[in-house]
Formats: structure tokens, C-alpha cells, sequence
């Protein structure tokens, strides 16, 4: 992996990432295929409308079904999917937690039971990447201790100490497949974590860093309870820990706010699945602010959802039509919603980059938020 900083605005950085299947340039929103693919798009809608080159995927899921394996053989991520940008793929720990029966964490891993048929199985550092390998991620996360907040000191440190064991155990695994000629284009990041414990973080961020040479770093076990104020200090305390010639990667943060001062603290990449599930369920992202489109102020409104986007639905489509069709429970709604709402959120932080690269990060932002204040 090649990893270039373009530009610095302050803190805000414009780099480019080469990996096998393609170059990502930052600020990038990577949109969350959890299956192998963006609920309602497939990857012909991904390359010609979005234009994007780097989705999430997810190891937990895929490894459920239809199973690590299965994939490998139909050509990988890329060879399954039709896609052939670029792939990260999460550890499934966030999963583990979350969706897991009965689950339970040890020092060698977490034991879980499916949410598909109840069947016990068992991740490990070294487990999660030879799923991933499989899988063949461009990038692939190390397994993580998550711990949701609030949590007491205790459980916070605990959740450092397994995520640092942890790490170190999957680094040393991955060197040893890249020593044999396997895994050269798989890339691995790790995971810092310690809650809105400014102290944990950098012992979690340190720690990691001293392990050796991860290929990125990422911030976990964010916006998961804490309020605003703590995340964005979270946020800066950490990024001026990791290495600055390293992609650093901001998990599942992911409202327009949070990325503006995410990048404006030197987070280069973000995912989350706020802006496919909003659509789904009626919230349209514009650059003036949310937009219920369900509201029968829309009934008859023939304007595009945003007069300052170039998407494909905004392009052909009205308001008024996305109305009835969400009225209407169209699955074709669920498309032209989420195209609209994951290209609003590209846009933005391509803009970013460009802010970022003119010097005018601080102006960019501050047009963002005089936006947000006319919201209709």
C-alpha cells in the first residue's frame, strides 16, 4: 500500500491510498455493503452513479453467509460481487457484540452464538483474518475489544489491554503470511480503543503504535453512547497519537457534522450506514439540512430533493415522485434514496478534499454550517 499526504489545511489532510484495486483519495465516505453489497444498488449503480472505488463489506455476515469459503472460490469480494474497486472489510467483533447470542469474551478471542440459526462459533485474531484473506479484503481490521458506553474504568482498560493483545497477535500473523509470499495486497489496520478516556486512548494508541508497522490506523468504539462534546475530543486527543504518515480511519461516525469536524481533526476515512438507512426510512440528506420526504408538504413539489446536487435522482426525478414512491412502498424508492443520500454524502467530502488542497478548509466548513442554519 502506497500512502501520500497531498496537502495539510491545519490539521485536515487531502492523501491518496494505492491499493490493489484501486486509488482512494481523502476525505473519503466509504458506503456500507454489508453483504457484498449497498442495500437496493448493485455494483453498476456503485461505479457509473456513484462513482466511488472503496465500500465496506462485513466478515461476520459473509462468514454466516454464504460463508468465507463460497466466496473464495467465485473469485473473492470482487470475482462475487462485480465490484472491482476496493473492499474493507471489519474484524466482525462489532458484530460479535452486537448481534451475537450468549456471547462471551476470553483472552483468545469471543465465542458467539449466530442470529441466523443460533450455531456457536468462535473468533479469534487470527481466525478473523484468514476469513479475510479468503475474502481477499484490500483492507482488513484487526479484531477489537468494543465496549459500549457508558462503562466503568475497569472495563475500559480491560477493553485496551485484550484490544493490544489482540493486535499484536494478528500482526504477528499477517507478517508471517506476507514472509510467505501470501497476503500482499491484504492490508491491516488496527484499532484503538479506551471509551472518552482521553488517558486509555493513548496508551491504547501508543500501544498499538509500538507493536510495529500497521498499515493504518483506526478510531473504534465511538458513537456508541457517548455524547458529542467527549467524541470530537476523543477524536483530536487521538489523531495527534498516530503515526502521520498512516491513513487514519474514523468507524461508523457518520453524520455530515461529525465528518466535517472529524476531518477538520485529521480523520481521513469514515463509514456508516446513516445515510442508506435514513433513506429507507424517509430522511434525505441535502445541502441545506434533512428533508422528511414522507411529509405531504411534497405532494406536489416537482423540484429535484437538492437544487446543488448532480446525482442521478436529483438529475431525473422530483420530490414529488420520491413522495409517492416512498408513499407507495416501492422498492424503487429504497434505490433513488440511497443513491441520492450516499452521493450528497461523497459530494461533501469531496469537497472537502478540494477545500483542503486551496487552504480553504476553514471557509468550506464554515459554508457547511451557514448552510444547515437555512434549512427550509
Amino acid at each position: 500500500m502506497n500512502f501520500i499526504i497531498d496537502a495539510l489545511d491545519n490539521q485536515a489532510r487531502a492523501t491518496t491510498i494505492t491499493l490493489a484495486h484501486s486509488i482512494v483519495q481523502t476525505p473519503i465516505f466509504m458506503p456500507v455493503g454489508t453483504q457484498a453489497c449497498i442495500k437496493g444498488l448493485d455494483s453498476i449503480d456503485i461505479k457509473n452513479l456513484l462513482r466511488t472505488n472503496i465500500i465496506l463489506a462485513n466478515t461476520y455476515h459473509l462468514y454466516l453467509r454464504p460463508g468465507e469459503n463460497v466466496i473464495h472460490s467465485l473469485g473473492g469480494l470482487h470475482g462475487f460481487s462485480g465490484f472491482n474497486g476496493s473492499f474493507l472489510t471489519d474484524s466482525g467483533g462489532f458484530q460479535a457484540f452486537s448481534l451475537g447470542k450468549n456471547m462471551k469474551k476470553c483472552d483468545e478471542g469471543i465465542g458467539f452464538k449466530s442470529h441466523i440459526d443460533g450455531s456457536s462459533h468462535f473468533f479469534t485474531p487470527q481466525k478473523v483474518l484468514d476469513i479475510q484473506y479468503l475474502l481477499n479484503s484490500d483492507i482488513m481490521m484487526v479484531l477489537d475489544d468494543l465496549v459500549g458506553l457508558p462503562a466503568s474504568i475497569e472495563r475500559l482498560n480491560l477493553s485496551v489491554k485484550k484490544t493490544t493483545q489482540w493486535a499484536k497477535a494478528s500482526l504477528q500473523y499477517h507478517i508471517s503470511k506476507k514472509q510467505s509470499g501470501l497476503a500482499t495486497t491484504n492490508h491491516l489496520f488496527a484499532i484503538v480503543q479506551g471509551g472518552v478516556d482521553e488517558g486509555l486512548r493513548a496508551i491504547s494508541a501508543n500501544s498499538l503504535v509500538e507493536l510495529g508497522d500497521f498499515d493504518g490506523y483506526a478510531i473504534g468504539g465511538l458513537a456508541v453512547g457517548e455524547d458529542t462534546k467527549s467524541m470530537y475530543e476523543i477524536i483530536e486527543c487521538t489523531t495527534k497519537l498516530l503515526p502521520i504518515q498512516k491513513p487514519r480511519y474514523l468507524m461508523g461516525v457518520g453524520t455530515p457534522e461529525n465528518m466535517i469536524e472529524a476531518i477538520d481533526r485529521g480523520v481521513d476515512m469514515f463509514d456508516c450506514v446513516m445515510p442508506t438507512r435514513n433513506a429507507r426510512n424517509a430522511t434525505l440528506f441535502t445541502s441545506m439540512g434533512k428533508i422528511s420526504i414522507k411529509s405531504s408538504r411534497y405532494k406536489f413539489d416537482d423540484t429535484a430533493i437538492d437544487m446543488n446536487c448532480d446525482c442521478y435522482t436529483c438529475q431525473n426525478y422530483s420530490k414529488a415522485y420520491l413522495h409517492h414512491l416512498f408513499r407507495s412502498n416501492e422498492i424503487t424508492y429504497h434505490r433513488l434514496s440511497s443513491i441520492h443520500n450516499l452521493k450528497y454524502y461523497l459530494n461533501l467530502l469531496n469537497g472537502a478534499r478540494s477545500a483542503i488542497i486551496k487552504g480553504k478548509f476553514a471557509q468550506y466548513k464554515k459554508q457547511f454550517y451557514a448552510n444547515l442554519e437555512q434549512q427550509e
